[in-house]
């Protein structure tokens, strides 16, 4: 299985692209994955050309054909302006509307501080499902205090097991189904003397 990892950082070396590196490795024990890595920050004159002139670069469209070919996606962002970056938004902006639909999809993002943590269900989520795209329930935020810290390695493993139980194919725990009466036979207990 193809799996891509997105990553916004801007700085070399970066958290962001570490935090997405931990994941796809997290998700390699759970899962048979080859993994491919789109680093935004080598694509950003190609991103802007491709708004003023309605077509990617060689570079960008290699990335957008990774992304819209993968099994499942890790994407990671940094927090700027208590958000995704400019850059990640812009890179999501240039491809298909529907061209993530039905895709898994890890959220994650690093910051400065734990205060931002909500990016990721008031920014990210809402993106993503805008896509289309399947989200994991558990999404990771990194802020400057978690890196090694306890508590960051179990959200990661816990959002690849997520992701690669979704890439597998695997169903997601079934709950118990209530017992469907049809209605005729709701109507006839209720009119029997029994059923009062």
């Amino acid at each position: 299985m193809k799996l891509v990892v997105v990553s916004a950082g801007l700085s070399v070396p970066s958290s962001t692209r570490l935090l997405g590196d931990r994941l796809a490795a997290a998700v390699g024990r759970e899962a048979a994955v080859e993994v491919e890595v789109v680093e935004l920050r080598d694509l950003a004159v190609e991103i802007a050309h491709n708004f003023t002139n309605g077509f990617p670069g060689r570079k960008l469209a290699a990335a957008i054909d990774a992304v819209t070919s993968a099994d499942g996606l890790i994407v990671v962002t940094p927090v700027f302006s208590a958000s995704y970056s400019g850059l990640f938004k812009s890179f999501f902006d240039v491809i298909e509307k529907d061209a993530l639909a039905g895709l898994p999809v890890l959220i994650a993002a690093t910051g400065g501080t734990a205060r931002h943590s909500l990016v990721l269900e008031h920014a990210l989520r809402p993106l993503f499902a805008y896509l289309r795209a399947v989200v994991v329930p558990t999404g990771v935020y990194a802020a400057s205090e978690d890196w090694g810290a306890e508590g960051l390695d179990g959200r990661i493993e816990r959002a690849a097991g997520e992701l690669a139980g979704l890439m597998a194919g695997r169903p997601a725990r079934k709950r118990a189904e209530p017992e469907v009466v049809p209605f005729a036979e709701q109507l006839a207990a209720l009119s029997s003397p029994s059923g009062v």
